[in-house]
Formats: structure tokens, sequence, C-alpha cells
């Protein structure tokens, strides 16, 4: 079994449900994201984040995985000062919700005053709200920026344990686990981490508090990374404890703490009923439904 803590579903097919069921994925986590182009009102985020926390829970669902969220502004549209002032009083409404596994993903894109005062404005809610956190690292001078993201969060008092601090790489990574923090990293096909890169980093620096992730999205990403990614370290030499560690249980771990998640979840699931309608809408056109067997009169 396997867990991907980092992708951003709404961005993929059912094929790709399907192909991560198959795979072994029986959770996913996805976090509040950027459109790919800005968003102009406050509207867009209101039915965004109800998506996440609504529809896609439901399209996972009906292909046997287990969808969570965390719901945040993120790094890069926090430069819209205005509007995101109106996201700012929007969060508290959605990351009680059911589902919601933290507040994220927020942090630094180019490390503006904009994204710092959003940045501490977050992480002070999730103190208020007991809140996990998942953090977004820059992609530009990632090891000042991932330095000071750490330092921010220690500023406002934050448990390390209670903080993931994702898109690492071999630059970063002893840093974050000296500091307590949990170590996650994207497995991307051509840019950031690739599969081989990790598996180095796991025989390099162990399994604890280090999670794997894809963080596949609506641009050229992999949502099979994490089942890719835990085959080649047993491929390598690397030990199947560990694979199950950095691809499954540590990001249960992590994730776990906010009480919304639970292995039983799927453990112990519901069933599958692909006759089932959200808000009017199914995942088939003119397929089967699927149904388990015990659904069926």
């Amino acid at each position: 079994m396997y867990i991907d803590p980092h992708i951003h579903c709404s961005a993929r097919t059912t094929d790709d449900y399907q192909a991560m069921a198959h795979a072994g994925i029986v959770a996913v986590i996805e976090p509040a994201f950027w459109l790919g182009q800005p968003r102009t009102q406050i509207g867009s985020y209101i039915d965004y984040f109800s998506s996440i926390v609504g529809w896609e829970r439901f399209r996972a669902a009906q292909f046997g995985i287990c969808h969570y969220c965390t719901i945040g502004l993120n790094a890069k549209e926090a430069n819209n000062v205005a509007l995101a002032e109106e996201v700012m009083d929007l969060l508290p409404l959605y990351l009680c919700k059911e589902g919601v596994v933290a507040m994220g993903e927020i942090g630094y894109d180019d490390q503006t005053e904009a994204e710092d005062r959003f940045f501490r404005q977050q992480l002070e809610l999730a103190k208020e709200l007991d809140m996990v956190v998942m953090v977004h690292t820059p992609h530009r001078d990632k090891k000042n920026g991932v330095l000071k993201t750490m330092a921010v969060c220690q500023e406002h008092g934050l448990d390390p344990s209670r903080v993931v601090i994702d898109h690492n790489n071999e630059e970063t990574v002893q840093d974050v686990l000296d500091a307590g923090f949990w170590a996650a990293f994207t497995i991307y096909p051509k840019t950031k981490m690739g599969n081989e890169r990790m598996v180095e980093v796991v025989r390099r620096f162990g399994t604890e508090r280090i999670i794997v992730d894809s963080s596949a999205d609506w641009g050229v990403s992999d949502p099979l990374a994490v089942p890719k990614t835990a085959r080649m370290m047993l491929d390598r030499g690397i030990s199947k404890e560990a694979a199950r560690k950095t691809c499954y249980t540590n990001a249960l771990l992590a994730y776990g703490q906010s009480g919304q998640m639970s292995e039983a979840h799927w453990l112990e699931p519901e069933p599958i009923d692909q006759r089932t309608l959200f808000s009017g809408n199914s995942v088939l056109r003119g397929q089967e439904p699927k149904i388990d067997p015990g659904l069926i009169e």
C-alpha cells in the first residue's frame, strides 16, 4: 500500500485514479494550489476550496482511494495583496471541514514581503486551530528559502513535528531533519527530485521523517511517482521497511496528527457504488458501474 501525500487530483483524469488504485495507492492528500493562471476574485477560491473538500473527495472514493486535502493561500498568489486579504477571511470556513488534514501548501515563492506577511498570518491561524502545516519551499534560492521558512516557523512557536517542509533536495534535507521538521520530496519525471535521486537520499539519510510524494499537477508529472520510487528502492537494495516508511507510514504519522486521517479509512473502506451521484453528477460516461458485491441486490 502507498500514500501520495501531495498530489493535485483535480488536475488528473479518471484514468489516473484507476492507475493509482491499481498500483496500490490507497490514500492521497490534495494541497490547495494555484490554477496555472492568476485567480482574479474571491469566488474562484470559494469554488476551488469547495471542490477539493467535496467533489474531488467523492470522485476519488469512486475508485477506492481515500482523499484528503489541505487548505491555504499559496505563496504565488499571496502577492495579490487585496485578494489575499479576502482569502484570509475565507480560510477558517474551510480549514475545519471533514478531510482537511493540514493548512497548506503555504510558504515562499519569490520570498517577497507580501509572501512573508501572509505566510506568518497563516502560521498564526494554524496555531490557533492546532493544525498540521504543509509548507511549499521556493524553487529558486531553495536553501536560503528553506532556512528562512524554518526560522519563521520557529519564531512563531510551531512544533516542528507538526510541520511538513516539502520540495526538498539533497542540499536542504539535513538542515530540515536536524531542525526536527518532516522532510518531503517531490518526485518529478524531469525536474526537482527524480526517482533515482530519491533512492540515494534514502540510502544516505535514512527514513526518519522522510516522505515521498508526486506533486502531480496540470503540468508534466507522474501520479504513479510514489509506487515507482518504492519499487526502485527495492530494486536498488533499499529494504522493504525503508520503502514502506517513506512511501506510506511517515505520511500517515505526519498527517494523522490532524485527527482527520486514519488507516482504518482504507483498511475498512466504505463500499464502492458508482451508481452514486454527487450534486447530480457521476464519474461514469456510459460505462457499467462498479458495485461492490455486498451492495448488489
